[in-house]
């Protein structure tokens, strides 16, 4: 449970999944749309292991993981339509988004001690008015208590094709095939790790993007919240 869990708590907004459902653009435009807090947890893995890599720590050394997580020196600056993140006060907002960034960030975000070492530092972003909270255990770990959790799914083959694109929009070559094997062996190392592992809540709604628009989804999540009466209509 968050640390702020009254009646009258702030609503949050979970929406959780693999990698390439779209969870970052749909929660980030949601969150600006109702003028909500936003907690990018994936962000806070991938440069835990940034900073791992940088500070030369082993991704299998568990404790000194924990470490690096518990002392991050990060900054999160929202701007109109994205966030900077400042790691140890140099811009990462690219390189935490790399392939091989994401991949070390899994290998992390499976060991115990780091997810412990995040879990307060996530709860501390439910704040008024609200939270929408982007991750992959928001709903069944972190905001137990969130009113409505969505559980935003697509096929392995839609979300390869989605990362191509946006690699190629930033001028990188990557092979189909490839991406897919890494998001496979992904989805994998999250489905089945002993702690937390990714799966929807027992009480998500699950929502296929595979054919839906970025809007039609932003627009549904929307009328979800209105319809429960925590958000007004807008």
């Amino acid at each position: 449970m968050s640390t702020t869990s009254a009646a009258n708590a702030p609503p949050i907004l979970t929406i959780d999944g693999p990698g390439g459902a779209g969870k970052g653009t749909i929660s980030r435009l949601i969150a600006e749309r109702l003028g909500w807090h936003l907690l990018d947890s994936g962000a806070l893995y991938r440069l835990t292991a940034l900073a791992a890599v940088k500070h030369e720590v082993p991704l299998d050394d568990e404790a000194g993981l924990a470490e690096v997580a518990r002392d991050l020196d990060v900054v999160f600056i929202a701007e109109e339509d994205a966030t900077t993140v400042l790691l140890e006060g140099q811009d990462a907002t690219t390189t935490i988004r790399t392939e091989q960034v994401g991949d070390a960030a899994s290998r992390v975000a499976a060991l115990p001690a780091v997810r412990q070492a995040l879990l307060q530092r996530q709860r501390d972003f439910h704040q008024v008015p609200g939270l929408v909270a982007d991750g992959r255990d928001m709903g069944t770990v972190v905001f137990t208590e969130a009113p409505l959790k969505i559980f935003l799914t697509a096929s392995a083959e839609e979300r390869a094709h989605r990362r191509q694109r946006q690699l190629q929009d930033a001028g990188v070559d990557a092979s189909l095939s490839s991406l897919l094997k890494e998001i496979q062996a992904r989805d994998a190392r999250d489905t089945q790790r002993s702690v937390a592992p990714l799966k929807p809540a027992d009480d998500a709604i699950t929502l296929d993007t595979t054919r839906l628009t970025i809007p039609e989804v932003v627009d549904r999540l929307t009328e979800l919240l209105t319809e429960r009466g925590l958000a007004p209509d807008t």
